[in-house]
């Protein structure tokens, strides 16, 4: 059993930790950035034009999932996943990305999500693909990995 919610004043150290994890983030952030970021929190992607929210499954936090560059016109956004690496291989991201869906069409009454996935992500691949997401592009040398680039598919889910 899993559960979406806002991120909380707890949840710093675990974000901290998180965010500040080099093989995915090439820019660090202080406790105090997160702090002011849960401190501002606005659970309204009609206002913010994105959406977080904490993965917990019955005793911990285990990873967060987001929405971003969302579009009320077009009823779209991108989404993005993290799981903490002690908590992967346990469908947590499958069940999260399915309650998330469910939310987003339910209550934001979305048309589609759509993520970029980098090309050896091979989990990410395998999440997106079993959920129902296609893969309806490739782009060439799009995320930087210190010297070297690296290509990313995109994946997009239609709802109606």
């Amino acid at each position: 059993m899993i559960k979406l919610r806002a991120p909380e004043q707890t949840d710093i150290d675990q974000l901290f930790t998180w965010e500040n994890d080099h093989s995915l983030y090439d820019a660090p952030l202080s406790r105090y950035q997160i702090w002011q970021y849960i401190e501002n929190y606005r659970a309204d992607p009609f206002a913010t034009r994105e959406l977080r929210m904490m993965i917990s499954d019955e005793d911990n936090t285990v990873g967060h999932i987001d929405l971003f560059e969302f579009s009320p016109s077009d009823r779209r956004a991108g989404v993005g996943i993290y799981i903490d690496p002690l908590h992967r291989r346990k469908s947590i991201g499958t069940r999260a990305l399915l309650q998330l869906e469910q939310y987003v069409i339910t209550t934001l009454g979305m048309h589609q999500l759509w993520a970029y996935v980098a090309i050896d992500n091979t989990a990410s691949i395998s999440l997106f693909t079993k959920t129902g997401y296609r893969s309806v592009g490739r782009l060439r040398s799009w995320i930087r990995r210190g010297s070297q680039y690296a290509d990313v598919l995109i994946f997009q889910k239609l709802f109606t």
